[in-house]
């Protein structure tokens, strides 16, 4: 797969990658380490040195099946080879390669529902849809509009959104997140997977709809449109072979345009909203339809996990795994460039920062003299910003038994406003591994708290997500906000504005200026939490009544004979 280089730029390209090699290579007499020694091993430098190239131009965004994905994964597999770990991908390599399928769809520059009036949308500023299947074409005639509120199933909560209405062959509109009015009810604020996209449009192909749009507000969503306007117009990827119900479109609007339809047919959407926080919400069929065709271009390609493996020393515990992971990709070249020109997606923050703090991870183990009784699994992760399907792949086909994965150790993206008191982990509350972080922070003198955003749903965006679907209890930080010498709210402040303006979009690029400090010593935390786990007699475990714990479970039981 390393072959579409021209001789010139592969000549460059090989250069660049020995000189990267070199530098991160450990000078004489500094391997075989004790651990605090280790720890001091992770520095700025070296974060910034893998940030720099890892987000660099030359990478070209780090795409799915493109030259700078090819050029990551080689990047990464010759970093863990000098740090003489083992590669731990099938059949004794370092990648382990899935195929994609890629979707670019064509949209038309407007569409046109019809009623009573007619209300025409305009592509990418009232609306972005993509092809639902991997098809050249998809059409849909005169299929019925019906408001399906959340667009939610839920048994546990007594919670039905469809009610016994048959929505085969119809467009559904539906709100984002899951309902947040009271805290009996999807756990108030907290967003679950319920509240996320991929779970609506699922429930929409399960029931034959044939599309779904989604409103789209910031608070919904937990970021702006530009978001949905970047991450929804370029081409889409999913694992190839799926065979998982389609819609034929799936598509968002945003809430001025969501208004104005509605209005059209003297509908309120604000009432109906607040109609469908209760139970008793019933889907409203709408006098209107809609037409369209999408055509797509649909190619295969390939991607793949870097997996490396550092084996534990403990006779009976060495086949339990401590992972770490993050995600290499980004989202590659846009068609249509920013106002300052740029078209590159580097990625630097999310997430070439935090396989950058993977690979620091990663060399400071490997440095160890005495290794930890469990084995230690490394393993960055493609094709994420598609729906973390790097992760899900990995899941779905372990390299090692799930019920043997002790923990997974997930790095999405890192600090860079400075030191922070506090520590932020999402999804706090569920297993044991509150614990351990706890007395790491300790040691820190910082606290740990929950997450500060939980109506933002960051649980179920993240890769930790596909291995709590099989039973893997996971930690994931964010960025603290109670930065030291800063003013109270100025933490939080920078990481809305950063949401805001560099989320998704060019001008998340590698920045000297930024101020790791604070991401030293989150990563160093974390390399401690992981020593930990992987030396102590028990393995974590999700906290009673979880919502993957009947997976952890399963997965145990498997490895009894």
């Amino acid at each position: 797969m390393f072959k579409v280089l021209s001789a010139p730029f592969s000549a460059t390209l090989v250069a660049t990658l020995l000189l990267a090699t070199a530098a991160f290579a450990d000078p004489p007499g500094e391997t075989d380490v004790d651990v605090e020694t280790s720890v001091g091993s992770i520095d700025e430098d070296v974060l910034r040195g893998h940030i720099r190239f890892l987000a660099d131009d030359l990478l070209e965004g780090r795409g799915p099946g493109s030259r700078g994905d090819a050029l990551t994964q080689l990047y990464l597999a010759t970093q863990f080879q000098t740090m003489g770990l083992q590669p731990a991908g099938p059949d004794g390599g370092w990648l382990q390669s899935f195929p994609l399928v890629g979707v670019q769809t064509q949209c038309p520059p407007e569409i046109h529902f019809r009623g009573p009036q007619t209300v025409t949308l305009d592509y990418y500023d009232d609306y972005i849809a993509t092809v639902g299947m991997p098809e050249p074409q998809v059409e849909v005639t005169d299929a019925p509009l019906v408001f399906v509120g959340y667009g939610i199933q839920a048994p546990e909560y007594d919670w039905d959104d469809f009610k016994d209405v048959d929505v085969r062959g119809k467009i559904l509109v539906m709100m984002n997140n899951d309902p947040s009015h009271d805290p009996e009810l999807f756990e108030g604020k907290r967003r679950l997977y319920y509240g996320r996209w991929d779970y609506k449009y699922a429930m929409a192909a399960k029931l034959g709809a044939a599309g779904a749009f989604i409103i789209h507000t910031e608070a919904s969503a937990g970021y702006p449109y530009k978001v949905v306007q970047t991450s929804w117009s370029g081409e889409e990827f999913e694992l190839a072979g799926g065979q998982q119900p389609r819609t034929k479109v799936r598509g968002w609007m945003t809430e001025p345009a969501a208004k104005e339809l509605f209005d059209s047919v003297d509908l309120d959407l604000d009432e109906l909203r607040r109609q469908a926080n209760q139970r008793s919400f019933r889907p409203v069929e709408m006098p209107t339809k809609l037409s369209m065709k999408l055509t797509a271009e649909v190619r295969k390609k390939e991607t793949a996990n870097v997996l490396a493996m550092l084996p534990g020393s403990d006779p009976e515990l060495k086949d339990q795994y401590v992972v770490f992971m993050a995600h290499h990709d980004h989202i590659g070249i846009a068609a249509q460039r920013s106002a300052k020109g740029d078209n590159i997606y580097n990625g630097a923050i999310d997430n070439a920062s935090g396989t950058a703090a993977v690979l620091a991870i990663a060399r400071a183990c490997s440095r160890l003299k005495e290794r930890p009784r469990r084995s230690i699994l490394f393993a960055a992760v493609g094709a994420e910003e598609q729906g973390l399907l790097g992760s899900k792949y990995f899941a779905t086909h372990p390299t090692v038994p799930a019920g043997a994965m002790a923990a997974v150790i997930n790095i999405d993206g890192v600090n860079h406003i400075g030191r922070t008191h506090d520590v932020n982990m999402i999804g706090m509350g569920k297993s044991t591994l509150d614990e351990v972080l706890v007395q790491q922070a300790k040691r820190q003198n910082r606290i740990v708290t929950p997450d500060h955003f939980p109506d933002r749903g960051y649980y179920y965006r993240s890769d930790q997500f596909s291995l709590a679907k099989i039973g893997v209890p996971g930690i994931y930080l964010h960025s603290g906000v109670n930065v030291i010498g800063k003013p109270a709210g100025w933490g939080e402040q920078q990481m809305d504005r950063w949401v805001k303006e560099d989320y998704h979009q060019p001008s998340d690029e590698y920045d000297p200026a930024w101020n790791l400090a604070g991401a030293i010593e989150d990563i160093r935390l974390l390399y401690r939490a992981g020593l930990q786990i992987a030396d102590q007699d028990a393995m974590p475990q999700w906290n009673p009544g979880d919502e993957f714990e009947a997976a952890r479970q399963r997965a145990l039981a498997e490895l009894q004979p």
